[in-house]
């Protein structure tokens, strides 16, 4: 059976590389597309490698404590891979996306569906080479040692690459947007990607290394933690035949990529009409089909038990509904959104007044989806359920994560198109892909965010048995103090992301003010030094990721040695409660403030360069840094301290 989930990731992996091929075959465009396209492909290499060399630090550090420790070398070798797996699915991902980019605006020339598909082949190599490189991993590490809870290693090593990754790249794209959008936009009035613009290339370098690489970092993490400890349960699980409990999230893996696969190839079929309903469509075909196949190779694994089956549905709904309460929370068609624009009208405060609403009003739903989904799977198959509607959420990530990682070719695209003069019609078109692609990416992230909720949850009561623990009792004051610094740590931990990118975004902004002296620069007769920008801000993230992303590692390792096993169970049940609102709040938030800004620009309340559309640039530069670096960064945080409260687990 071990074979089945082999072959379909290296189904998988065949299928990037044909995408790849596909989209080099593709028009490259004029020579200052070409020039344009080669400035962000550096920009974004050149940090990737300077951030892998400080991960590569902490990984042979790690491996080697991991090794000499009782944890044993076994789980050194499972981190090792886990983090290396997790790195090369990041870079693919950035490597296809700054070929896509150039592409996809020349395209755009044509018609908008002929860039939707470049992009879109783009985002669906990305997703097919996180879901395959994952599954495979895992694979490979059960076959080799057959033990899945040395496998808890691979997630350890993912999630510690997830939020370097994030918080690295999260702190460079945030602070080169900001400082582009403050001095460009609001203070000279140019126009967004305008070629004057000193930070322009920066901006567009940190859609790559933040929502792309990043972003494949984070859902990596996601993916296989949710595997892995559905793995551990079912060889733990009661009334499971065999190796069956253990097999089955590896078979319904290798399910979720060919059903992905058949959406991908659907939405290419059916790439006419609403742009929206062209990606959903691709969705809801790959979740239909997971649900049928699911349900065939259940009834006939369990001898017509169907208990497991009902979870992994409930799983898969709970996903769906919480992308389509971020969509509606957050697309510009739709009221919520529409009344942050109009709230602008009275200026910048009234506009994060609004969001900030917005984003603790969105978090309702998902909570409710959550917790029923998880009730009624431990109901039908105890824990083990529950861990079966995490794999279920992602079970079709190769998708989701195909429509999420579009988004900022396209917004390549249009920058690109801006910076090449290749016509406003062509701008347009790449702005409406960008438009849908910011929704899109909402719902990418909401899907993350809700499976990083149900795994967690699960890897804490793993953790609570493993650990010898009937229940957490309250009234202990370690819990109690567990607890309380479970919920600080997520707060310390957006306080420090968020301040990081405000002082990066304070430099960019000071450069960009330098240079734009320069009076040649401002009338387009003398080109910026870009590589200053992009040399600021890279500097900045690879100083400013590594504290939170170490306080993330070593507060549960202080909790856990110095309070005892309860306390940390404390932390993290209160890491998870906070981290879980906290990421819904930031992402919905900062994704009606971005969309209501495209919605001013789209001509209504005045349009571009309106009172309003100023205050919606400033409501947008807030959401900026906690919708991408500080809000998905906390769904890696409560899965990684989990899962490190797990290996350790044994020590305490």
């Amino acid at each position: 059976m071990l074979l089945i989930p082999i072959i379909v990731s290296l189904i998988g992996l065949l299928s990037v590389f044909f995408l790849i091929w596909r989209i080099n075959k593709q028009e490259k465009g004029c020579p200052e597309v070409q020039k344009i396209a080669s400035y962000i492909h550096k920009g974004a290499t050149v940090f990737l490698k300077k951030e892998y060399k400080i991960l590569a630090v902490f990984i042979f550090i790690i491996s080697l404590v991991l090794g000499f420790s009782p944890i044993g070398f076994k789980v050194a070798l499972a981190f090792l891979l886990g983090a290396l797996f997790s790195i090369l699915a990041g870079n693919i991902g950035m490597r296809v996306a700054t070929i896509a980019n150039g592409r996809a605006a020349t395209a755009a020339q044509k018609n908008i569906y002929s860039a939707l598909n470049i992009a879109f082949s783009s985002g669906s190599a990305m997703g097919l080479a996180v879901v395959s490189l994952g599954l495979f991993g895992i694979t490979l590490l059960y076959f080799i040692f057959h033990d899945p809870q040395i496998i808890y290693g691979f997630g350890f090593g993912a999630s510690l690459v997830a939020l370097f990754a994030r918080v690295g790249g999260g702190i460079y794209t945030k602070a080169a947007d900001i400082g582009a959008d403050l001095v460009g936009k609001v203070e000279k009035a140019i126009p967004e990607d305008d070629p004057r613009n000193p930070a322009v290339i920066a901006d567009n370098v940190g859609d790559n290394v933040g929502d792309v690489a990043g972003m494949g970092a984070d859902l990596f993490e996601s993916y296989v933690d949710s595997i892995i400890t559905a793995m551990v349960l079912g060889s733990l699980a009661v009334g499971l035949m065999g190796e069956k409990g253990v097999l089955l999230p590896l078979l319904l893996a290798g399910f979720g990529i060919l059903v992905s696969l058949v959406g991908i190839i659907a939405i290419r079929l059916f790439r006419k009409g609403n742009l929206h309903r062209i990606l959903n469509q691709g969705i809801f075909i790959s979740s239909g089909l997971m649900i049928l196949v699911g349900g065939f190779f259940i009834r006939h694994w369990f001898n017509g038990k169907m208990e497991v089956f009902w979870a992994l549905v409930l799983g898969l709904f709970a996903g769906i509904v919480i992308g389509l309460v971020t969509e509606y929370y957050t697309s510009s068609s739709r009221k919520p959104t529409q009344e942050v624009a109009e709230s602008s009208q009275t200026g910048p405060a009234t506009n994060i007044i609004s969001g900030l609403s917005l984003g603790m009003q969105s978090t309702a739903v998902p909570v409710v989806a959550i917790s029923l989904a998880m009730l009624f799977a431990y109901y039908l198959s105890g824990l083990y359920g529950v861990a079966i509607a995490a794999v279920g959420m992602l079970s079709t990530l190769g998708i989701t994560l195909a429509t999420d990682a579009y988004g900022p070719v396209a917004d390549n695209a249009a920058g690109i198109a801006e910076m090449a003069h290749l016509g406003d019609e062509t701008r347009k078109r790449c702005e409406e892909l960008d438009a849908v692609g910011n929704t899109t990416a909402a719902i990418g992230k909401g899907f993350a965010i809700g499976s990083a909720a149900l795994t967690a949850l699960v890897l804490a009561a793993s953790y609570i048995q493993i650990a010898g623990l009937q229940f957490l009792d309250v009234v202990k004051p370690e819990v109690m103090v567990g607890l309380f610094v479970g919920g600080l740590l997520t707060f310390v931990f957006c306080s420090l992301t968020l301040k990081a990118v405000g002082k990066a975004a304070f430099s960019v902004v000071y450069e960009v003010r330098r240079q734009f002296q320069d009076e040649k620069v401002i009338k387009g007769e003398k080109e910026p030094e870009y590589e200053q920008c992009v040399k600021i801000v890279t500097n900045s993230a690879l100083k400013k990721m590594c504290f939170p992303s170490l306080m993330a590692v070593f507060v549960p390792l202080v909790i856990g040695f110095a309070l005892g096993k309860e306390a940390l169970g404390g932390l993290l049940i209160g890491a998870i409660v906070t981290g879980f609102l906290l990421a819904v709040t930031m992402a919905n938030a900062g994704g009606a403030w971005d969309n209501a800004k495209k919605y001013i620009e789209e001509g209504n309340l005045g349009g571009k360069g309106s009172d309003p559309h100023k205050a919606a640039v400033i409501g947008d530069t807030v959401g900026d840094p906690m919708k991408d670096c500080s809000g998905p960064s906390l769904n890696i945080l409560i899965k990684l301290i989990s899962i490190i409260a797990l290996i350790i687990a044994p020590l305490l």
